[in-house]
């Protein structure tokens, strides 16, 4: 074999070696796209992942909002009710001192009676003692 025979053949060899690399090398060019894709994917996930916590997180911040706006209603509600309660309260003693200032009255107008016949009773035993004098004075003149 020649020499120039086998200069051709050792630069088809490299040539061919070229080839192998430059396929290796497109090969883990490839590789490195594939995992670059994959690793975006993954990125992708956790951000959505991150996205569905925030989602999460601003529920339950609608629900303790809810939660305090019920708590605030009950209180309200509450509230109310003490006032109406209190109406009612202030209501039964406004009742008590109507009936109390009644019962007062009733007392006056049974007193009032009271001293009424009292009198008549003194007024009656007055005319009984005229009367008993005028029997007393008739006595004297027909005994005497």
């Amino acid at each position: 074999m020649s020499s120039h025979a086998k200069e051709r053949g050792k630069e088809g060899d490299q040539e061919m070696e070229r080839e192998r690399n430059s396929k290796r090398e497109r090969e883990r060019e490839r590789e490195r796209g594939r995992e670059r894709e994959r690793e975006r994917e993954r990125e992708r996930e956790r951000e959505r992942e991150r996205e569905r916590e925030r989602e999460r997180e601003r529920e339950r911040e609608r629900e303790r909002e809810r939660e305090r706006e019920r708590e605030s209603e009950r209180e309200r509600e509450k509230e109310g009710e003490s006032e109406r309660e209190r109406g009612r309260e202030r209501e039964r003693k406004r009742e008590e001192r109507e009936r109390e200032r009644e019962r007062e009255r009733e007392r006056e107008r049974e007193r009032g009676k009271e001293i009424e016949r009292e009198r008549e009773r003194e007024r009656e035993r007055e005319r009984e003692r005229e009367r008993e004098r005028e029997r007393e004075s008739d006595r004297e003149r027909e005994g005497g």
